[in-house]
């Protein structure tokens, strides 16, 4: 029986098409990886991969991709709606068929490693966290990249992988292990993010709402509301 590893990265990307395509390619060069779904948010300014394959070729196209991601993304020029602390922002490693989630969190780590050798720092997250504290992407990525130069000043911060220097360019990676999500946007007929951002307490779990529910209110710009 085939083993089928799902790799779903986030870059800090959604405008430039040119760039999310050219990110894309890297993905799709590599034998036996399939690219399953793809979006990109203008006012998120980020962009969602979803791509399957065997352990090693997800593996290679992930590298692949890392390296296309932080030579075209300078977070010095980033803006958007999305928390969000580096180019390559998060990369989630998730079974799906054949595949334990001790292998899953080897090849995060494995790809956790490639990066931090590229001088970006890197935090691993939920399965693949190395302290109770680090399993949480919103802890992690906390201040997002404005905070980040402060943050890996302080010991308690020193990445998993790679150096304990502030990036400017491409900030920090957050990858590990985790369950599958299934996402989804909904857009409110208001500008007021009051709104989105009680609902979204209501609903999630961290603050009180349905166990493995994750929500967040976000602005949009407006467009005939």
């Amino acid at each position: 029986m085939r083993k089928f590893l799902l790799c779903e990265p986030n870059i800090s990307e959604g405008r430039d098409l040119g760039v999310v395509e050219r990110v894309a390619a890297e993905i799709t060069a590599v034998p036996g990886v399939r690219l399953i779904d793809r979006s990109s948010d203008p006012d998120h300014n980020r962009s969602v991969f979803t791509y399957l394959g065997e352990p090693e070729p997800v593996l290679e196209a992930s590298c692949r991709l890392a390296e296309r991601t932080i030579e075209l993304i300078d977070m010095r020029r980033h803006t958007g709606s999305h928390p969000r602390q580096g180019a390559l922002d998060v990369a989630a490693f998730i079974p799906v068929r054949g595949v334990e989630t001790a292998e899953a969190v080897e090849i995060s780590r494995r790809f956790g490693r490639h990066l931090g050798g590229l001088g970006v720092p890197v935090y691993y997250y939920e399965d693949a966290a190395t302290r109770p504290e680090r399993r949480s992407l919103p802890e992690i990525r906390k201040g997002e990249y404005e905070a980040l130069a402060e943050k890996l000043a302080k010991p308690e911060w020193a990445p998993d992988e790679g150096p304990a220097v502030f990036n400017a360019r491409s900030g920090a990676t957050v990858t590990g292990s985790r369950f599958p999500l299934v996402a989804f946007n909904v857009n409110l007929r208001t500008t007021d993010v009051s709104i989105a951002d009680r609902i979204a307490k209501a609903v999630r779990h961290i603050s009180g709402g349905y166990r493995f529910v994750r929500a967040i209110g976000l602005p949009l710009e407006e467009r005939g509301l």
